[in-house]
């Protein structure tokens, strides 16, 4: 008895601190605007601990008239005034309980935002907005002989207008040009086999598109072939104004769980988080609704710069237009060195300016632009920010012998461990899963099936500028279905730096230790595994089946091999091919073993 009462009295005070607040108390009621409510009992908070709040079920509505308002940075989005209606800063042991509930959000708002927070749980609600940030525009005539086709949009949920023959979008108080687009069949939901011959040119588009009757409009010679008939083109915007909506940010927060939250729309990406610590989402879904085929314009998830555990478990990611999961940290570039150890840096991508990049104690390297390689590893003392692009980063020791050529920073710190179990991530653009972290990667019991690539372990210092070359990953009992149905040269495991003409590979291999075993492959082309670059790859006790579900055939070799070290190729079972399937080993390759496989073949 007396090793059990310090517990009792432990859990007892435990429970007496925690609260949990019926928001209906504080006129937080559905069938109205309450985003001053939610706001002023968020504000309210600040200081307190172990709160719950509780929405009766129902639909809540969000304005962004009456939201308040900050200036911030998001990662791979674009920095500007966010209206926000559940702005969570500096808190701790905070609990969103949403019943059910859907919030219904209006017009570019920015719904939650968890900076500075620990502990914070986020469950059991539906983030919606009433008018998406994309049209879905039906194709109902085609001419392939003139090339035009015309569309028609059903005008509860697409208006537009008309100018000088350029179409503008309408919506909640701004207008979208024709921007990024891509061609959806209705039958598979998901994009169309090959869609990149259907794409519009938007920039060409004033003066060839026209009124073609009530809520009809034709295209006039925008694209190399017109759409098929009965797909829809989706439309969502340009660039600077395309992703300034995310659903979820979370910034500088540690140990935040998101649990039975499901996200039908978004400005951005339905989750986004950077510099976080401890990550965890459960039956996180990102799907489209009833009225609609495409959800996100942009990533479900996204993770730029944290570290801990990066978890995703029975989640469902789906009829996004980009990719399911991307984890990565940054690569930023050094333009001066301005003494023995200060180092003058600046952001090397736009939608990473602002990031917070470093904090005295963290490890980073210096590497190089040329070859992407490591150099010297070094432990930041200070770090002073000039503006959202530039920072002074000094280090314990910046050593003498750099090699010639430009120099990048990459922190060594904040790289995270990463766990995907029994999740599904299909039908939409771009990709499965990027995966660029120095962490431990698993990766297993998984459906995947997207239009690009199924994982792509890239990482570059050129364009995205995303950095964490891999050292430990495993990719094992996962199903893999007609990868790439996009078309072009796209594979379920796709391993490869990003080079532009300028760089060239040094002396090491970029990636390690990558092991893809168990898996089933259901493949319409025979692609199963691009690698470059990788030292220590092991492709073995795989299923691959042939798939009929898109034009079956390639010309590409199903496993190509580049500048690889230490590759293991083996008891692998290939069926319903015609002929064996193909492995192709530059000759730069070395310690490639290829044994026991059925229906694959060096």
């Amino acid at each position: 008895m007396k090793k059990i009462l310090p517990l009792l009295i432990l859990l007892r005070s435990v429970s007496l601190s925690a609260e949990t607040i019926d928001v209906s108390e504080h006129g937080i009621v559905p069938g109205k605007d309450v985003t001053m409510a939610v706001n002023r009992l968020i504000e309210s908070l600040e200081g307190r601990h172990d709160i719950t709040l509780k929405f009766p079920t129902g639909q809540y509505d969000f304005y962004p008239e009456n939201a308040v308002e900050r200036h911030r940075a998001v990662a791979n989005h674009d920095n500007s005034l966010k209206r926000m209606v559940f702005p969570l800063f500096a808190l701790s042991d905070i609990t969103i309980d949403g019943g059910g509930s859907t919030f219904m959000f209006r017009g570019r708002m920015s719904p939650l935002v968890v900076d500075n927070c620990n502990n914070v749980t986020l469950r059991n609600f539906y983030i919606d907005w009433e008018q998406a940030f994309h049209d879905e525009l039906k194709v109902v005539e085609r001419d392939v002989e003139k090339n035009t086709f015309v569309v028609e949009a059903d005008p509860k949920d697409t208006s537009w207008d008309i100018t000088q023959g350029e179409i503008l979008f309408n919506r909640y108080d701004w207008q979208d040009q024709l921007g990024s687009n891509i061609t959806w069949d209705p039958r598979k939901e998901s994009p169309v086999f090959n869609t990149n011959q259907y794409s519009l040119r938007s920039t060409a588009a004033v003066g060839k598109v026209k009124p073609a009757g009530p809520n009809r409009v034709r295209f006039h010679q925008l694209s190399e072939v017109p759409p098929p008939l009965g797909t829809y083109v989706i439309v969502y915007g340009r660039h600077p104004t395309s992703r300034l909506a995310q659903a979820i940010h979370l910034s500088e927060s540690d140990n935040t769980v998101i649990e039975n939250v499901t996200v039908y729309a978004a400005g951005g990406m339905a989750l986004i988080a950077e510099r976080c610590d401890n990550v965890s989402l459960r039956k996180f879904v990102v799907t489209s609704n009833d009225r609609r085929y495409v959800t996100t314009r942009a990533d479900a998830t996204h993770f730029i710069g944290c570290k801990g555990v990066i978890r995703l478990e029975e989640c469902v990611l789906e009829h996004m237009l980009d990719d399911g999961i991307n984890v990565h940290g940054a690569y930023i570039k050094i333009e001066d060195i301005l003494d023995d150890n200060r180092l003058l840096c600046e952001i090397s991508h736009f939608q990473q300016w602002g990031i917070v990049f470093a904090e005295p104690g963290d490890k980073v390297m210096l590497t190089s632009r040329t070859t992407i390689l490591p150099i010297k590893e070094a432990t930041v003392t200070d770090v002073h920010v000039l503006n959202e692009r530039r920072l002074i980063v000094t280090v314990d020791h910046v050593p003498d012998d750099l090699p010639a050529g430009p120099l990048s920073l990459e922190n060594l710190t904040w790289y995270p461990d990463v766990v995907m179990r029994n999740n599904i991530i299909r039908d939409n653009r771009a990709r499965s899963a990027l995966i660029t972290t120095k962490g431990k990667v698993l990766i297993e019991n998984n459906l995947f099936s997207s239009q690009m690539h199924g994982i792509l372990i890239e990482g570059d210092n050129n364009k995205w500028y995303e950095s964490g070359a891999v050292e430990d990953v495993t990719i094992r009992n996962n199903v893999f279905e007609n990868i790439g149905y996009g078309g072009n040269e796209r594979y379920p495991l796709y391993a490869a730096p990003l080079l532009t003409p300028d760089q060239h590979f040094g002396e090491g291999r970029y990636h390690r230790n990558v092991n893809f075993t168990g898996n089933t492959l259901r493949s319409f082309n025979g692609h199963l595994v691009f690698a470059e670059s990788v030292e220590g790859l092991n492709f073995s006790d795989n299923t691959i089946e042939l798939s009929e579900d898109y034009p079956v055939g390639s010309h590409l070799p199903a496993i190509d091999l580049r500048y690889c070290k230490d590759v293991t190729i083996k008891n692998n079972r290939v069926s319903g091919f015609d002929a064996d399937l193909k492995v192709m080993v530059s000759s730069d390759s070395e310690g490639v073993s290829v044994k026991g496989n059925t229906g694959l073949s060096r």
